[in-house]
């Protein structure tokens, strides 16, 4: 009887394993790229070309990856990042994109730049159902989640930004002559639209607009034709290079507007600096970050756990440039996701905790400015800050604005 008792005891104990396993197995589940030890996540970026400003922030998602697997990793992964160059070249994100999903089986595309590289890649993305996460460009395609449910974007909605300033204008110069500079793509076709959407019944103060190519040498002889016009107001839809430039000559040719650069080219570092901090005083923009180089936050610890891995993991990169902080702000957030998953690394479980973060405070954005989204909603952020260039800064001219909310 003991040894017939201890057979079935025995039995007993394996069938409990045999049906036990399928469970343990079943909490691990994994898509391209993903494993016990790994997640591949790929992008390009403008590390050339004439957005090559941009390239910073790259090296600082691939630098605080490495400071997340010197820590551990993810739930014990390694993160392998595949960053490549695309030159801001829309045939050349193209390919690069084609490989890293075809042939170097990323379970995702992270942060990647620029309106016009992103619309490259957005319909094979979309269709290939790969998350297409956090990218750097705030057309309103890129919050579309019925149509293209795979994309989301990381900046703020162009549209919405460009109604920030319209109304803006229309409180304090409500008689304004206003010149518009953009870039001629959808980067600056959805600023252009949201403005004049904002504008309404007042689009008739827009009294000129000249547009620029990505190729153009200067935006020299536009800035002249835009003074022309006996303009009052600037509303300047330029990528960092072009702003700058577009910043100089406004100065050289005496013109004195009221200046109004969107978000994407307002960083201090990367843009004011080159252009001249003097040229550049009096220009406004629209963000929602902390300003490394404002004294209020010198002892924020948000800040302070910042400057702390730049100069051990980036010491290149400079701390105040405001990309720098932004890639920051966001590989965080990136990363947050990436923990939400647990040990289901699938691409539909990564998209499902990408689209319903919940008032989420990241460590370089303004005490307030919460980012979300949901399954309806993907606009992740939700409130800017109007901002004045005194010289050395940017200082706040306004409290938070709401912005966002379901579309």
């Amino acid at each position: 009887m003991l040894h017939i008792g201890h057979l079935v005891a025995t039995l007993v104990a394996g069938l409990a394993l045999t049906l036990a396993a399928p469970s343990t197995i079943a909490q691990k589940r994994y898509g391209p790229g993903a494993s016990d030890t790994e997640i591949r996540i790929g992008q390009t970026m403008p590390y050339s070309g004439p957005a090559s400003a941009y390239g910073t922030i790259g090296r600082v998602h691939a630098a605080y990856f490495r400071k997340i697997n010197d820590e551990g990793g993810i739930n014990g992964r390694q993160i392998r990042l595949i960053s490549l160059d695309d030159s801001y070249s829309p045939p050349k994100t193209m390919e690069m994109v084609r490989r890293l999903i075809e042939q170097d089986q990323v379970l995702l595309l992270f942060g990647m730049v620029g309106t016009a590289s992103n619309s490259a890649v957005h319909k094979y993305v979309n269709e290939h159902r790969v998350p297409h996460l956090l990218v750097n460009a705030g057309a309103s395609k890129f919050t579309d989640p019925k149509g293209h449910p795979w994309t989301l974007a990381y900046i703020a909605n162009y549209s919405l930004e460009a109604q920030v300033y319209a109304r803006h204008i229309l409180a304090t110069k409500p008689e304004a002559k206003i010149a518009v500079l953009f870039q001629n793509d959808d980067f600056g076709k959805d600023y252009l639209a949201g403005f004049k959407e904002a504008m309404g019944a007042r689009s008739g103060q827009i009294v000129a607009q000249a547009s620029y190519e990505v190729s153009d040498p200067t935006v020299d002889s536009q800035v002249v034709t835009l003074k022309a016009s006996g303009a009052d107001v600037l509303f300047n839809v330029s990528s960092p290079k072009f702003a700058a430039m577009a910043i100089r000559k406004v100065y050289e040719i005496g013109w004195k507007p009221l200046h109004y650069l969107v978000a994407p080219g307002s960083p201090i570092r990367s843009v004011l600096v080159p252009a001249g901090v003097d040229r550049s005083i009096g220009v406004i923009t629209a963000v929602g970050g902390k300003d490394p180089v404002d004294p209020q936050w010198n002892d924020d610890p948000g800040m302070t756990d910042y400057r702390a891995f730049m100069k051990k993991y980036y010491p290149e990169g400079d701390p105040d440039d405001n990309l720098n902080s932004a890639g920051y702000n966001q590989a965080v957030l990136m990363v947050q996701v990436l923990r939400a998953c647990g040990d289901d690394l699938t691409r539909e479980n990564l998209l499902r905790q990408a689209t319903t973060l919940k008032d989420v405070q990241l460590p370089l954005s303004l005490p307030g400015a919460l980012v979300s989204t949901g399954p309806d909603d993907y606009r992740l952020v939700k409130t800017l800050q109007m901002r004045r260039f005194d010289g050395q800064r940017y200082v706040p001219i306004s409290d938070l604005i709401r912005i966002g909310g379901q579309q």
